[in-house]
C-alpha cells in the first residue's frame, strides 16, 4: 500500500512505509508489531521471538536486529517460555517475593511464575533443573504463547 503525502500525511511517510516493508520481507517470522512515525521519522517493527527488534530513526537506516538463534542456541543456556496467552506475574499476589530471582537454583517441575488467562491463574513451571540467568519479562506484562519468560543455564 502506498500512501501519498497530503495535508494529512506528512512528507516522509512513503519513505518510512517503504522501508517498514523492506524490513518485514527481509526478516524471518510473523510481525508482532508495527509503528511508524512522521515527527523526527521513526520507524519501529517487532517480531514475535524475543530480541526481534527493529528501529530507525531520523530516517538513517539499520539493520534489523533479528537473530535467528534462540536464547542458549550457543552458550547451553534454555527459556521457560509462556505456556499460554495471558499476563505474566513474577510473585503470588503483589508484594509478595517472586518465585524465582536471578541465581536461583531451581528443580525440574518448580514453579517460577505465573500466568493469568481469564481470571485463572495458571503455573509456569521449568521442565528441567537450572539456575536463573535472567527474567526477561516484567511483573505484570502481557505475554503470548510460547514467549521467553526466563533463562536458565543448566545446574
Amino acid at each position: 500500500m502506498t500512501i501519498e503525502a497530503t495535508d494529512d500525511v506528512p512528507a516522509g511517510i512513503n519513505e518510512l512505509c517503504r522501508y517498514a516493508e523492506r524490513l518485514t520481507e527481509s526478516t524471518p517470522g510473523p510481525l508482532k508489531s508495527l509503528r511508524v512515525r512522521s515527527g523526527d521519522l521513526l520507524v519501529e517493527l517487532e517480531w514475535s521471538r524475543p530480541g526481534v527488534v527493529a528501529v530507525a530513526e531520523s530516517g538513517l537506516p539499520v539493520a534489523a536486529a533479528a537473530t535467528d538463534a534462540p536464547p542458549g542456541a550457543e552458550d547451553g543456556t534454555f527459556v521457560v517460555s509462556a505456556p499460554l496467552v495471558g499476563t505474566f506475574y513474577r510473585a503470588s499476589s503483589p508484594g509478595q517475593r517472586p518465585f524465582v530471582q536471578v541465581g536461583d537454583v531451581v528443580a525440574a517441575g518448580q514453579q517460577v511464575g505465573i500466568v493469568e488467562a481469564m481470571k485463572l491463574m495458571n503455573p509456569v513451571e521449568a521442565d528441567r533443573p537450572g539456575r536463573v540467568v535472567d527474567v526477561l519479562v516484567d511483573d505484570g506484562t502481557p505475554v503470548e504463547y510460547s514467549d521467553a519468560l526466563i533463562v536458565l543455564a543448566p545446574a
